[in-house]
């Protein structure tokens, strides 16, 4: 009797291989879309830029929003401009709430967070987003500038999350994202506590909020969203320091002289 064996054994077995990873992908974007639906997402600093369009990115996406702010009228026109665009199609879209507060008035932090609870009983996720910038020369910069950044930027999102995380603890599920701008990563001259213009013209805020929407759908750990030049300085920071400082040092000794002249 004769054995023949046949040829198209490893392509077949390969093909199903393939088919079964894109079929895995496929399910896990599903699953992960499902789980923005219905799911509580609470947004500091939701009145402008990049957290007004993370309202709206999540909103789209059928989640229940509690917009933080510190002006009750300008959360209220977000409110209004996400309402205008839920006309009709899925996923259901929810009325956000809002609960206003000052991010820096840690006092009011415990307050701000049972308010927040009051509004679904619970938060999925929390969108630390709120934050103030200064630009200027540190022998110049008053102390007192600093603090606020510091309360605005690190206190207040801490003491935040520190109110509402029992909560999280205690539904065994939670998600916190953390925006920071690139000197999260590395210091760079004049802007250890400061904004300028290229900072300011950065990133498109509706490119961002849609990254942050993909980071919590994927439970992404660290996202940055930086062009060549800062993403090459952030490797070089870790596995080349002494040229990076020499770098950094030319830059500000550059930007000092322009500022003299």
């Amino acid at each position: 009797m004769e054995r023949v064996t046949g040829g198209g054994t490893l392509p077949a077995l390969l093909l199903a291989s393939v088919g079964f990873l894109v079929l895995c992908r496929i399910l896990g974007r599903l699953r992960a879309g499902a789980a923005l639906q219905d799911a509580v997402v609470v947004i500091t600093g939701a009145t402008s830029g990049l957290g007004k369009e993370c309202a709206h990115v999540f909103h789209s996406a059928g989640a229940r929003l509690v917009l933080c702010g510190r002006d009750a009228g300008r959360l209220q026109q977000v409110v209004k401009e996400l309402n205008a665009s839920a006309r009709g199609g899925k996923p259901q879209r929810y009325v956000p709430s809002t609960v206003t507060f000052d991010l820096a008035d840690t006092h009011s932090i415990d307050r701000a967070a049972e308010d927040i609870l009051k509004c679904y009983g619970r938060v999925d996720v929390l969108i630390n987003n709120a934050g103030i910038s200064y630009r200027g020369n540190i022998l110049d910069t008053h102390i007192s500038v600093q603090r606020d950044v510091m309360e605005t930027n690190y206190f207040g999102p801490i003491a935040l999350t520190q109110a509402l995380l029992p909560s999280m603890v205690r539904q065994r599920s939670g998600h916190i994202v953390v925006i920071s701008s690139v000197q999260g990563k590395i210091a760079i001259p004049y802007r250890s506590a400061f904004v300028d213009t290229t900072t300011a013209t950065g990133r498109d805020p509706r490119d961002v909020a849609h990254a942050v929407l993909k980071a919590v759908r994927h439970k992404s750990k660290d996202v940055v969203l930086a062009g060549p030049m800062p993403m090459v300085a952030i490797y070089l920071r870790t596995l080349w320091p002494a040229l990076f400082f020499k770098i950094t040092s030319s830059r500000a000794r550059k930007e000092h002289k322009q500022k003299n002249t």
